[in-house]
């Protein structure tokens, strides 16, 4: 096959496929294909930290190329995307799903293909997937364990991510292990609890209204399960004056949710580091692609799906971001120090203590 274009498009059943491929002559041997179905870009680490590391960790592997296809946040146009990623022929399929559910019988076929198939970041409960991504229970906890350091006691909000996903109860289950012995004790009460479509901000801003009303704003505690979710709910927070007054809670390490951390509008973030991610990805995608067999590949089992069927897989660890260590995110070349501390000195004192935090000195 020859490539006469950097960048080139395949269109089958679920339209365009992006094709990130380099110059070379028309007798040149065929490449291999990672192709990843993505569930949306509608969240910034998705384009800005895992696709780029996955393109950049590309570049070392000269005999593949990379395609894509953006579901949209449609659970139907991922299907027929991961359809036409096997009818393309990829070498390796890597799913990030929007519905875990849904996107089953696809990439069932995927598998009944012989293609090396990926669920990322978000497991897609099929046999003889491999499953890669983070600890999210562990995600769960780090939120959990954050906000109930700044009040150990009163009342609890969740802001759950998406139904769709079943990382979410992965998240989820965490939250809860840290939290149930407070619960049961009586020192916390639950007083909201809400699944936030497709992770949206908008949503969790509107989950988060409803419960202050139905509260009289006797919340007292918000553990929100990503930062997408947490700037709904500090929003919502703001328009009633709250705003730095309850703890809240995060995951991703997204540059907002980072200022708000460095102001102490928001109490923590589990970062993720996607980039990472991404390049472990390419890493896994490269050594099915070669025959390795993938319990040499994995580093564990994970079997913690609803299904509880057990795949190879690799669980990378999130790490805590508060105001303390916020000079983590500037070692790793996440942000810029204008970018963390932006307004930071309009802010004089929150719950979290006095402003600047140590990394914005």
């Amino acid at each position: 096959m020859s490539r006469t274009r950097a960048i080139s498009c395949f269109c089958g059943a679920a339209g365009a496929l992006y094709l990130a491929a380099s110059f070379a002559p028309a007798f040149a041997a065929e490449k291999k294909i990672f192709g990843v179905s993505w569930q949306h870009f509608n969240e910034e680490r998705w384009v800005k930290y895992d696709k780029a590391c996955m393109l950049d960790e590309l570049k070392k592997n000269p005999d593949w190329e990379y395609i894509e296809s953006d579901a949209q946040a449609s659970a139907e146009k991922q299907s027929s995307d991961v359809e036409a990623l096997i009818t393309r022929g990829v070498s390796v399929l890597v799913v990030v799903p929007y519905s875990s559910d849904s996107i089953k019988p696809a990439v069932a076929s995927a598998i009944a293909n012989g293609i090396p198939t990926i669920g990322y970041d978000i497991q897609v409960e099929v046999p003889g997937v491999f499953y890669l991504s983070f600890d999210n229970a562990e995600v769960g906890r780090i939120e959990a364990r954050g906000v109930l350091a700044v009040k150990p006691e009163g009342n609890y909000v969740y802001i759950r991510g998406s139904q769709t996903m079943d990382i979410s109860n992965l998240v989820h289950s965490g939250q809860v292990e840290v939290l149930k012995p407070h619960i049961e004790s009586g020192k916390i009460k639950i007083v909201g609890d809400q699944a936030t479509d497709g992770w949206k901000p908008e949503v969790a801003q509107t989950n988060m209204e409803q419960i202050l009303t139905a509260n009289n704003n006797a919340v007292d505690a918000v553990v929100a399960s990503n930062d997408g979710t947490a700037g709904g709910v500090v929003a919502a927070l703001t328009s009633q004056g709250l705003v730095g007054k309850i703890p809240v809670s995060g995951q991703d390490g997204d540059i907002a949710a980072l200022n708000r951390i460095a102001k102490g509008f928001q109490t923590v973030s589990a970062w993720k580091n996607s980039c990472e991610l991404g390049r472990k990805a390419v890493q896994v995608a490269v050594a099915l692609a070669s025959g390795t067999p993938a319990d040499k590949v994995a580093e564990s089992k994970f079997c913690g799906g609803p299904q509880k069927v057990c795949q190879d897989a690799i669980e990378l660890k999130p790490v805590a971001i508060t105001r303390d260590n916020l000079n983590i995110m500037l070692d790793a070349g996440w942000l810029t120090k204008e970018q963390l501390c932006a307004g930071v000195d309009q802010v004089p004192e929150t719950i979290h203590g006095v402003n600047p935090p140590p990394a914005c000195k």
